[in-house]
C-alpha cells in the first residue's frame, strides 16, 4: 500500500533540514528520510567556525542536531530509512524506501549529499576500520600520541591533517603533486603545524599490516623511489563522490553525477523534482550554500505545489 506525501525531502544534511524547515513552516507536512548518513557530512566535521550565528564555533554533530530538533519543531515528520529506488516517468513520483516502502510524492527535494572517495586498493579495504579511516574526527582519539598518514591535497585534507596534529605525535601528508589544491588559509595552517610534514609528489602504494595499519609504502611518482613509513593510522581525504545514483535514469547530471539544476534555482528537468546541498554543488560545498539551497528548494516546491492546486481547480 502506497503512502501520499505533498513534499518527500530524501537527505538530512544542512540543505534537507532547511528544506524541512521552510516546508513545515508553509504548512505543507514534510516527510524527511535521513538517509545513510543521518545529518550528513557534518556530523564528521569537527570545529564549524564558518557558518553564522556560531560566533564561538559549534561541533558539526551539535549542529545538526540543533537543525533537527528546529524542523520537528515545526511538524516534519523525520524519520529512519534510505531511498533504494525512484520513478519520475509519471506524477505523482514514486519513491521507494528501504525497498519495500512505496511513496507517493507530489514533490520530491534531494538532499542526499555527497560521500568520501578511496583510493581503490585492497589494503585500503581490508584494514577499513583497523587504522584506516575516511574521517579524522572520528577516528582520530585512537590514534593519540601516534604517527599517523594523510592522503590528499585538497581543504579536506588540510582539515584532517590540521585535526590530527593535535592529537598525534607526527603527521604525514601525502600529496601527489607540487602544489597543494587547498586554499591559502588551509595551506598557511598546515605549513605553521611544526609536527606536520608534507610528503610531495607523493602516491600511496600499498597500506602494510596483516591486522592493523603498521606503515604505508609509497612512491615519488617524479623518481619512482620507493619507501615506507611506518605509522599506525592512515586517513584518506580525497574528495567526495555525490550520492544520487539511483536518479540517474530520470535527473540530468554532469560527468562526476552531480544533479543539474536551472539556474537561480533548484528546479531539475523533472517536473516537482528538486536538487538540494552537494547532490547538486560540486563547486561551493560549504554548510552554509547547502542551506540556502535547501531554503531555494522549499520555496520552489511550495510554488509548484500551489500551481498544480490552481491547474486542478
Amino acid at each position: 500500500m502506497s503512502e501520499e506525501v505533498n513534499v518527500l525531502i530524501l537527505g538530512s544534511g544542512p540543505a534537507g533540514y532547511t528544506a524541512a524547515i521552510y516546508a513545515a513552516r508553509a504548512g505543507l507536512n514534510p516527510v524527511m528520510y535521513q538517509g545513510g548518513q543521518p545529518g550528513g557530512q557534518l556530523t564528521i566535521t569537527n570545529d564549524v567556525e564558518n557558518y553564522p550565528g556560531y560566533p564561538e564555533g559549534v561541533m558539526g554533530p551539535e549542529m545538526m542536531v540543533d537543525f533537527q530538533k528546529q524542523a520537528e519543531r515545526f511538524g516534519t515528520d523525520n524519520r529512519h530509512g534510505l531511498a533504494t529506488a525512484v520513478d519520475f516517468s509519471s506524477y505523482p513520483l514514486k519513491v521507494t524506501i528501504d525497498e519495500k516502502h512505496e511513496i507517493l510524492a507530489k514533490s520530491v527535494i534531494i538532499s542526499t549529499g555527497a560521500s568520501a572517495k578511496w583510493l581503490g586498493i585492497p589494503s585500503e579495504t581490508r584494514l577499513n576500520g583497523r587504522g584506516v579511516s575516511a574521517c579524522a574526527v572520528c577516528d582520530g582519539f585512537f590514534f593519540r600520541g601516534q604517527e599517523v598518514a594523510v592522503v590528499g591535497g585538497g581543504d579536506t585534507a588540510a582539515e584532517e591533517a590540521t585535526y590530527l596534529a593535535k592529537l598525534c605525535k607526527k603527521v604525514y601528508l601525502l600529496v601527489r603533486r607540487d602544489e597543494m589544491r587547498a586554499s591559502n588559509i588551509m595551506q598557511q595552517r598546515v605549513l605553521n603545524t611544526p609536527n606536520l610534514e608534507i610528503l610531495w609528489n607523493t602516491e600511496t602504494d600499498e597500506i602494510l599490516g596483516e591486522e592493523e595499519v603498521e606503515g604505508v609504502r609509497v612512491y615519488n611518482n617524479k623518481t619512482g623511489e620507493k619507501y615506507e613509513i611506518p605509522v599506525g593510522g592512515f586517513f584518506v581525504a580525497i574528495g567526495h563522490e555525490p550520492n544520487t545514483e539511483i536518479f540517474a535514469n530520470y535527473l540530468d547530471m554532469d560527468e562526476n553525477g552531480y544533479i543539474k539544476t536551472v539556474p537561480g534555482s533548484t528546479l531539475t528537468n523533472v517536473e516537482g523534482v528538486f536538487a538540494s546541498g552537494d547532490a547538486q554543488d560540486h563547486i561551493y560545498r560549504q554548510a552554509v550554500t547547502a542551506a540556502g539551497t535547501g531554503c531555494m528548494a522549499a520555496l520552489d516546491a511550495e510554488r509548484f505545489l500551489s500551481a498544480k492546486e490552481l491547474e486542478t481547480v
